[in-house]
């Protein structure tokens, strides 16, 4: 390094953007799971699970699942950006394509496809 030329600091920071990171359903959970998180067992057989950047896009996601589907808003946490809900499996599938389409279409997320397990 030549002493007479200036040093040059980078400073790097996250920055989150706008996106989905994480869409999934769990199709016939074990009937522990629902225990471990806390969810009514008898709610649904199935559960759909979404991770949203900036947090507070879950909140627009509940809205959306809950008015596309017949699902039952468990989890909605602004912010870590967690939404989870249960449902039949029509119904969580449907509410978890829903919220990715909006937000791709209407709000210009980056967004996953829909998984299943």
């Amino acid at each position: 390094m030549n002493r007479s030329e200036p040093i040059r600091r980078i400073i790097q920071e996250h920055v989150p953007g706008k996106q989905i990171s994480l869409a999934h359903m769990i199709s016939g959970p074990r009937k522990d799971l629902y225990a471990k998180l806390g969810l009514d067992k008898a709610a649904g057989e199935a559960v759909g699970i979404l991770t949203i950047t900036p947090g507070e896009g879950a909140i627009i996601a509940a809205d959306i699942a809950g008015k596309a589907a017949a699902v039952t808003i468990d989890v909605l946490d602004r912010a870590a950006g967690s939404l989870v809900f249960v449902g039949d499996v029509g119904s969580v599938e449907a509410a978890l394509n829903s919220v990715v389409a909006y937000f791709d279409e209407v709000l210009h997320y980056a967004s996953v496809p829909v998984t299943r397990s």
